[in-house]
């Protein structure tokens, strides 16, 4: 299990062309090249996003068999979990302020 940073996966994914990546990738592996080209980024513009989404861990990279210089990305599945986690204890938070106020609302009404 790769250990992810939220605070991480938020400060890499403030930027918009690395949101539009993470977008691009949750269709499916693609090369840098493919990556550039959708987003509308130079090759070296994209290779720098795509660095550091690698060193946030947000993505993987594979090599292809048939060709070592050649990278494939793909999206890893533990910064989303962790996201997900982290914004389902927010709503836990959230749901237990907001039934409290009901609760205590509901007692002024009766009284």
């Amino acid at each position: 299990m790769v250990d992810v940073s939220v605070d991480r996966v938020f400060e890499v994914l403030a930027d918009p062309t690395r949101r539009q990546v993470v977008q691009l990738l949750g269709a499916g592996p693609r090369r840098a090249g493919e990556l550039a080209s959708a987003a509308g980024v130079s090759p070296p513009a994209m290779s720098r996003h795509l660095r550091i989404l690698l060193s946030a861990q947000v993505i993987a990279d594979e090599r292809v068999p048939d060709d070592a210089r050649v990278r494939v990305f793909r999206l890893r599945p533990e910064p989303v979990v962790a996201v997900q986690a982290w914004l389902d204890q927010v709503q836990a938070h959230w749901q237990e302020q907001l039934g409290a106020f009901k609760q205590h609302v509901e007692q002024r009404e009766s009284s």
